[in-house]
């Protein structure tokens, strides 16, 4: 059974208002309002010295489970929002697994799913070491990514970006943090909704109804109800967004895991497993607790996962 061993992250120290951000794109006023209004925004962490190699680098090295461990890994696997993230002829991957000592790793990158492919990634890890054979294998997923393009600052109608990045030591078994249901559903007619340009109206009106089905497929593949699960991990993409999904499932909004939402802003594929270290150090979770992240890509894949902690 595919299971967490460790989770880590980092979360830069400069915090960037969400007014500053939207005046270097210039953005129309009316949007800074909703995002402070409505969305529940007020800052997000950024990185301006540091690389996406920094990024991941520093996000690995809050592991504690990898010490030691580094001959163990089979698999590294990078979760990518943007396809592209690099110039051409650099190898932010390839360097991460040097600088870290990682001499028996076939290191990989993962996309098409947007900021859901985190969750895609961790389930693939989980099937490739089931596969491997090796009961003592781990693999390594990372998340998160740089807003390198101006075009990267906002998502309209829906959040501002994030540098914060996350990593994961995946197991084939444990003591906690196991896999019971993941869940996945792409809506390919929205395929074309990237920045810059705005929002489909149909998306932002099926966003909250899919969301909540996936959530409810997740919770029913791991043999549970939404009822049972103790906490939702999002990606933080707003706070009305998640107000409105709790509406469908018929659960509190406190259940929901938002205390990032106003200083991180939306990280790209990392922000459940940021959200998952942020509430395990505040005693969110306790032993065989079950709980649930989920994750919206545009283009437009939903995607959620069950864990017993």
């Amino acid at each position: 059974m595919t299971a967490l061993l460790d989770v880590g992250c980092r979360v830069p120290d400069l915090a960037v208002d969400v007014g500053d951000v939207c005046a270097a794109v210039d953005a129309d006023p009316r949007l800074l309002w909703t995002f402070r209004r409505f969305y529940g925004l007020e800052s997000v962490r950024r990185a301006p010295d540091e690389d996406l190699r920094g990024l991941m680098t520093a996000a690995v090295r809050s592991l504690t489970a990898l010490r030691g461990n580094e001959h163990r890994i089979r698999y590294v696997v990078l979760a990518r929002t943007v396809t592209t993230v690099t110039r051409a002829g650099q190898t932010p991957l390839e360097d991460v697994c040097a600088a870290l000592g990682l001499p028996n790793a076939v290191a990989f990158t993962l996309t098409q799913h947007a900021c859901a492919t985190g969750l895609l990634a961790v389930d693939l890890a989980g099937q490739l070491l089931a596969g491997d054979g090796d009961p003592d294998a781990l693999a390594l997923v990372l998340t998160g990514e740089k807003v390198f393009n101006p075009i990267l600052e906002i998502i309209p109608e829906s959040t501002v970006m994030g540098e914060s990045s996350a990593a994961c030591l995946v197991a084939l078994g444990g003591d906690r943090d196991r896999l019971l249901g993941y869940a996945t559903r792409t809506l390919g007619r929205y395929a074309e909704q990237f920045p810059p340009h705005a929002l489909d109206p149909r998306f932002l009106k099926d966003h909250n109804e899919v969301l909540a089905g996936v959530v409810r497929d997740a919770a029913h593949a791991a043999g549970v109800t939404v009822d049972d699960l103790t906490l939702i991990l999002p990606h933080n993409v707003n706070r009305l967004s998640w107000s409105w999904t709790c509406r469908l499932l018929g659960i509190p909004l406190d259940r929901v895991y938002l205390d990032n939402v106003a200083v991180t802003g939306h990280c790209f594929t990392a922000d459940p497993f940021i959200n998952y270290v942020h509430a395990r150090a505040a005693g969110r979770l306790r032993p065989g607790d079950l709980y649930l992240m989920a994750s919206v890509g545009l283009g437009a894949t939903f995607s959620a996962a069950v864990w017993r902690h």
